[in-house]
C-alpha cells in the first residue's frame, strides 16, 4: 500500500471520487449506450445521409434520361447511338479511334 501514498493518488483516497472516476469510465467505454456506440451510430447516419443525397441525384439524372426517351426524336437518337439502328434506305459508317476504344487500360 505504499504507492498509494504517491501525490498523484491521493485524489482517489475519497470513496467518491473514485466511484465517479469508476462511473465515468463504464459510461464512456463498457455500457451498452456508450461514447464509443454513439460515436459509430452517428458515423453510420452520415454515411446513410450521403447515399442519401447521392441516390437522389441519381434518380433525377435517370427522371430526366426518362423524359429524353419519352419523345419520339430522343428514343430514335438513343436506338441510332446505342443500337446502331438504322432506316430502311441508309447506310451507317462507325469510326472508331484508337482513343475512343474500349480496352483494359482505360476502362
Amino acid at each position: 500500500m505504499a504507492f498509494l501514498k504517491h501525490k498523484i493518488f491521493k485524489p482517489f483516497k475519497n470513496w467518491f471520487t473514485l466511484i465517479l472516476v469508476i462511473f465515468i469510465v463504464w459510461m464512456l467505454f463498457f455500457d451498452a449506450n456508450s461514447w464509443l456506440i454513439h460515436h459509430e451510430l452517428n458515423t453510420d447516419k452520415e454515411t446513410l445521409k450521403n447515399e442519401k443525397e447521392y441516390y437522389k441525384k441519381e434518380i433525377e439524372k435517370d427522371n430526366k434520361a426518362i423524359k429524353k426517351l419519352s419523345t419520339p426524336n430522343g428514343l430514335e437518337k438513343f436506338a441510332r447511338e446505342e443500337y446502331y439502328m438504322k432506316r430502311d434506305n441508309e447506310e451507317i459508317y462507325i469510326i472508331e479511334y484508337e482513343d475512343s476504344l474500349k480496352t483494359k487500360k482505360n476502362e
